[in-house]
């Protein structure tokens, strides 16, 4: 079902017909269409429109994070800061594109000879629901002004924030199909994946569906970018300031309601500082507010849907059979909503569900450690390889753990974020390619080299037969 059910009340508040085929195939008509004008653009122009996006994003950032709210949950104050991150990422590539994919010159001793980045035509986009601004615009700034067009399949809990953020580019002046909304189930995504117009795919998402993208985009040869989650390490030595390592755990697990690929999910602590470092972050998780995500003083609102709620109430469950300890929280909220207390676990056995499956919601494992050798063995036994941070302020460990750490961001002495400047994706099951800073925007183009021989010159053909 494709619907907006509130999370914090479980009321069912729209729901949205899915697209016919008859729908799909005018809209796949119309992208293709516009991919040829939009092509055509100067970057000044695609500047321009996305310039205006992101004053559209910033001048009603309320009414788009109240929308954001309502679908999913977060609270009001990060679904707000999270429609003023997507007009920094607009203003980011307006201002940098031209320069991101400037054609390059090759020096070489016969001809003028350079590499080119042309656009790929149509990218499909299918985006989860946890942040449901962020995701999609993260692909749709770079790809936009790379001269693509997108199609976007966004999750079925959140179709009013898609069909927003069509709007947002079409009043910002992007031609007319530039950036699409299709209002599909997940049923009707190969079909879009395997059309001859659509070029490429990006997802973000489970495990489970980039394995079924990725299947569907191979049979037809189609390039893909995947950010799949991960279950990231925050490992806290001994020299670490640990009154601040505390405090930031407790941001870095519950943002977003404990609903981020990028979370810090698994706490690796030193035992010189293990019960120090429990002490503080329990001590921050119980001054938490959960509650209405529409009023101020909640840090902690719903989880986005009845599912989610539900498989955290599983693994808290079976991750105590096995021998875990609740210092805090450990069970779901009654009443109306999908409310789950922020939940801190101890002495949690590495065979546990919290151990080795990602806990999508407000639950921190803690685990002790020896030495730094034991917390790089912890930290990379999991299949997946987003995100990271280390707490140490000795310089030898700290190239350790930037060395050492499999994934595709190490943070040190901070809390993962993601950042226009910077490429953001994962190794191992997390995914591949890179979104965000220029090779991001690389992704989706045709590298394309180019070789203006000197009229007279011998070509290297000819040079191979005469030699």
């Amino acid at each position: 079902m494709i619907a907006t059910i509130n999370p914090a009340t479980g009321e069912t508040v729209q729901t949205f017909p899915p697209f016919t085929a008859d729908e799909i195939e005018q809209r796949l008509a119309l992208a293709a269409a516009a991919a040829r004008q939009h092509r055509g653009t100067s970057f000044a122009e695609r500047a321009q429109r996305l310039h205006r996006a992101g004053e559209l994003l910033t001048s009603e950032r309320k009414t788009f994070g109240e929308l954001m709210t309502l679908e999913m949950g977060k609270p009001l104050g990060a679904a707000i800061a999270e429609a003023e991150k997507c007009a920094l990422v607009c203003h980011y590539y307006a201002d940098r594109a031209e320069q991101m994919l400037a054609p390059e010159a090759v020096a070489m001793d016969d001809g003028e000879n350079s590499i080119v980045f042309q656009p790929l035509g149509v990218v499909l986009a299918v985006m989860p629901w946890n942040f449901p601004f962020w995701q999609v615009f993260r692909f749709a700034a770079p790809a936009l002004m790379a001269g693509n067009v997108g199609l976007l399949k966004h999750a079925s809990n959140v179709p009013q924030c898609a069909l927003a953020i069509e709007e947002i580019f079409r009043n910002a002046g992007f031609v007319d199909g530039a950036f699409q909304t299709l209002l599909i189930g997940s049923d009707a995504v190969e079909s879009v994946i395997t059309d001859h117009r659509v070029a490429a795919v990006t997802l973000t998402g489970s495990e489970g569906a980039g394995s079924a993208v990725g299947t569907a985009a191979g049979r037809v040869l189609k390039k893909t970018v995947f950010e799949l989650g991960g279950s990231d390490p925050f490992v806290v030595m001994p020299s670490a300031d640990v009154v601040r390592a505390a405090e930031t755990a407790v941001k870095a697990r519950m943002i977003n309601n404990g609903q981020s690929c990028i979370a810090a999910k698994r706490f690796i602590v030193h035992k010189d500082i293990y019960d120090e470092f429990v002490r503080r972050f329990v001590d921050g998780v119980q001054k938490l507010h959960v509650g209405d995500p529409m009023q101020e003083k909640t840090d902690i609102g719903p989880l986005a849907t009845r599912d989610i709620v539900e498989t955290v109430e599983r693994q808290v469950r079976e991750s105590v059979a096995k021998g875990a300890r609740v210092a805090i929280g450990g069970e779901r909220m009654p009443g109306a909503g999908n409310y789950y207390t922020p939940t801190v676990l101890v002495d949690v056995p590495l065979d546990s569900a919290a151990a080795v499956e990602e806990v999508f919601g407000p639950v921190a494992p803690i685990f002790r450690v020896d030495d730094i050798d034991a917390a790089i063995r912890l930290a990379n036994a999991t299949p997946y390889g987003l995100g990271s941070a280390a707490w140490t302020n000795d310089g030898g460990e700290q190239t350790r753990f930037v060395d050492e750490l499999e994934a595709g961001t190490v943070t040190i002495n901070g809390m993962v974020v993601s950042d226009p400047h910077l490429p953001f994706g994962g190794v191992k099951r997390s995914g591949y390619g890179r979104e965000l800073s220029a090779f991001g925007i690389r992704e989706f183009v045709n590298v394309k080299a180019v070789r203006k021989f000197v009229v007279g010159a011998v070509t290297p053909g000819e040079k191979h037969v005469a030699e």
